[in-house]
């Protein structure tokens, strides 16, 4: 008996912190209560392990109630068998952070991701297996699917971090935006779909799984959202409550592309929307992008920096106005959380894309009045009163009489960031380079590689992605009596290859890379060649396998033919067909397998005449760490790769479309020297590389009377208010300008005393403190540009 009791008492102590998460139709439920839950997505090896608590910090100040990330099969596990989760990789380590900052998790294990990550999240040893196909009824998938996601789940549930153990986890994710792409599967699709349910219900986790983009997820399965906006989506069981699982805060960034973004104001706007038309859990994708470190971006052709144009930038910066209108607008609806999730639901329609919905309980109602009209205001009367909806946007009043929020009225500051120079060094003139050629000829002169065979093969059957770079080379002899000899003939490459360099008997004859999302393409040159054996050596490079799309896995990559040698003698076509000659293949470039990087590497390096404009070239120069711990980045500019080409944009023509790279402090020795080495393909000129640091510069506000203004320089002092004007300002952050109307007060000496020597200030911006200028009955309001 004594026995007994002691097991009953354990049991009780083991649940006592469980956390209950359910849900019914109208949100999900925490411990029997309905929750207002918002969310943000932090990817853990887009950022580094010192980087975390700061980052989910800014979160949770943010507003946020959860941290949401996907689980990165490749990266984990880019052998089979051989797992990783060190560093940047230790999800058990991000998972406890969330938990320590008091903050919720959903944990996307997919395992596809999509994400603009690398084949999706795939490894591609998992391609390469006999028989493969993804994401179907293909028993070696599923069972190397079941092997991985099973693998994660008993790590998290060993730490205990379910809810349903103590932890933060409240929901997981199994499969990801597959409804998107499913058709073409048939009924195998609608198979996989099943079984991917049922292998996710036998893991017993204890809290919902959702799946996304799945509008025929079987029960107990939760549909969601994705997109840019879902105030529309309708789950598909009365049961399951409206999530959003991806709202898209700006869009990622890819090679030869603008910088995209999405303003602030429509951001507010969908997440505003959504709320009124009955959502209770909105996740943003991204509200931290950062970096593609390694060789994880997907595409093709996805840059390093994954900003997203997110709440908080690459770095880990603020990125205001988004991120404190956001917070503001987090801070009201969860002020509204019971009525949003227990309230009577009765609308409006006043016509022309205007409308209110209002939720009443016993305590009270809240209003939500929406404006969808892109171009012209609302004019409204409710409840006796008269509102004004500015166009597409919509107005938040937690009482159903005084307006708390809109989300076209910015009311937070703008930082404008800037890159200041390496203050370790004087100038970017002291890297002092040392450079060594990428040694290719044993390729290009011999065509020597490491195995041999008589076809050609997709790069990711030879490499296994080990490597962005392959070597395919081939020798055709012609004899001295061919009568084209020494007249011109061209060598004709289908390549599915990102990048092509071609040589012929160690001449470089050109290059070409796939345009415009067309990756098959055909490379032509015209070439000599010589009577006896001539060497051809293609090298092919990817840049970012794709990740996204139906089969997606079946799409070649690199040199998959047919090659031709054509020409012409007289009336007669000459046609060689390459394509099953003997074909020997090299993974990789010599620098790398020789660790060229490495800062013990012994390989010899010359500080004689430092090359540029030359192709495959590696260049090495030791620098300080910037002072300080402002986040750091290295300025490429100068270098050959990923230029635009000027018809494809408006500024900046020439430049690269990438410029700077982030280099997190972690990587950096603080104290000593530090070690940069480059490898440049297409030829630059290493002397304009320098390091900077990131930092705002100035911070702006442009706020109507009657509304309080808060400016921060982000830890560090406000020096100097460069424009300050109460009254008709005009302009934008950084060129503000005087109106018709302006206070007699000097605005300038109210904010000096007010802000300056100050790390944020906070402004009420009234006739009380800045006086009353006459407008002629406009909106008075207060525009200010302090320096930090």
């Amino acid at each position: 008996m004594v026995s007994l009791r002691f097991l009953l008492c354990f049991l009780f102590v083991s649940s006592a912190y469980a956390t209950i998460v359910s849900h019914d139709g109208r949100a999900i439920t925490i411990d029997g209560h309905r929750r207002v839950l918002l969310s943000g997505s932090i990817h853990y090896p887009r950022s580094t392990p010192e980087m975390w608590p700061d980052l989910i910090k800014k979160g949770k100040e943010g507003g946020l109630d959860a941290i949401e990330t996907y689980v990165f099969w490749n990266a984990h596990e880019p052998t089979r068998r051989q797992y990783d989760f060190s560093g940047k990789l230790d999800l058990i380590r991000f998972l406890k952070t969330i938990q320590d900052e008091g903050l919720y998790g959903v944990l996307r294990i997919g395992p596809y991701a999509c994400a603009e990550w690398n084949y999706g999240g795939f490894p591609v040893w998992l391609h390469n297996m006999p028989g493969m196909v993804f994401r179907t009824t293909n028993k070696s998938f599923m069972d190397e699917m079941q092997n991985f996601t099973t693998m994660i789940v008993d790590m998290v549930k060993k730490e205990k971090l379910f809810a349903s153990q103590g932890g933060p986890i409240i929901l997981a994710q199994i499969e990801n935006e597959y409804g998107n792409v499913m058709g073409p599967y048939g009924d195998s699709g609608k198979a996989y779909i099943k079984w991917c349910a049922n292998m996710a219900q036998s893991l017993d986790v204890g809290v919902p799984w959702i799946m996304c983009q799945q509008n025929d997820a079987p029960q107990p399965m939760l549909n969601t959202c994705n997109g840019f906006y879902c105030d529309n989506f309708v789950p598909n069981n009365p049961n399951t409550p409206k999530m959003w699982t991806e709202n898209w805060t700006g869009w990622f960034k890819q090679w030869g592309g603008k910088n995209p973004h999405r303003t602030t104001e429509d951001v507010a706007f969908s997440v505003a929307r959504f709320f009124q038309r009955g959502g209770t859990f909105n996740n943003y994708y991204m509200y931290h992008g950062g970096t593609n470190f390694d060789r994880t971006a997907g595409g093709p052709y996805i840059t390093t920096s994954y900003d997203y144009d997110a709440p908080l930038d690459e770095y880990g910066n603020l990125n205001q106005p988004k991120y404190g209108h956001l917070k503001q607008l987090h801070d009201v609806l969860h002020s509204m959380e019971r009525t949003l999730t227990y309230g009577n639901i009765s609308t409006i329609d006043f016509g022309n894309s205007a409308s209110a919905t209002i939720y009443k309980t016993e305590e009270g109602s809240s209003c939500f009045f929406g404006n969808g009209n892109e171009n012209s205001d609302a004019k409204i009367s409710f409840q006796g009163e008269s509102y004004v909806i500015p166009a597409w946007s919509v107005t938040i009043l937690p009482d159903c009489k005084n307006e708390a929020y809109n989300t076209a009225k910015i009311t937070t500051q703008t930082s404008m960031m800037v890159k200041k120079p390496n203050e370790a060094e004087d100038t970017p003139s002291t890297l002092k380079w040392s450079w060594r050629p990428e040694n290719v000829d044993n390729f290009i002169l011999k065509g020597k590689g490491e195995s041999t065979q008589t076809q050609l093969f997709d790069q990711k059957v030879v490499t296994n992605d080990q490597s962005d770079y392959l070597w395919y080379m081939t020798t055709v002899k012609f004899k001295k009596r061919d009568l084209f000899l020494g007249k011109s003939m061209s060598l004709r490459v289908n390549s599915t290859a990102h990048v092509l360099h071609a040589f012929v008997n160690g001449k470089h004859i050109g290059n070409q890379h796939a345009e415009d999302g067309k990756f098959n393409y055909v490379f032509e040159k015209d070439v000599k060649f010589k009577s006896g054996r001539n060497v051809i050596a293609l090298l092919s490079i990817t840049v970012g396998l794709a990740n996204y799309g139906i089969f997606f896995e079946s799409k070649p990559a690199g040199i998959t033919g047919p090659i031709f040698i054509t020409g012409r003698n007289g009336d007669e076509t000459i046609v060689k067909d390459l394509s099953a000659h003997k074909w020997s293949y090299k993974t990789g470039l010599n620098g790398f397998e020789n660790q060229l990087f490495r800062t013990e590497s012994m390989s010899k390096w010359s500080v004689e005449s430092v090359p540029f404009n030359r192709t495959m070239t590696w260049y090495k120069a030791t620098f300080k760490a910037p002072l300080g711990n402002d986040p750091v980045v290295v300025d490429l500019m100068g270098l050959g790769k990923g230029a635009y080409h000027a018809e494809k944009c408006l500024t900046n023509c020439g430049e690269p479309t990438q410029r700077w790279y982030h280099v997190p402090r972690s990587f950096l020795n603080a104290e000593g020297d530090n070690t940069l080495v480059l490898f440049e393909e297409m030829g630059g000129n290493p002397s304009l590389v320098s390091f900077q640091t990131t930092r705002v510069g100035s911070v702006c506000a442009n706020v109507y009377e009657n509304k309080i203004i808060e400016l921060s320089c982000d830890r560090k002092p406000i020096s100097a208010i460069k424009f300050a004007s109460f009254g008709n300002p005009h302009g934008n952050c950084g060129s503000f300008e005087k109106g018709t109307c302006e206070s007699s007060n000097n605005t300038v000496d109210i904010l000096t005393q007010e802000c300056v020597g100050k790390e944020k200030c906070s402004i009420d911006v009234s006739t009380k403190k800045f006086g009353a200028p006459d407008c002629s009955g406009a909106a008075r309001k207060l525009a200010v540009e302090v320096i930090c």
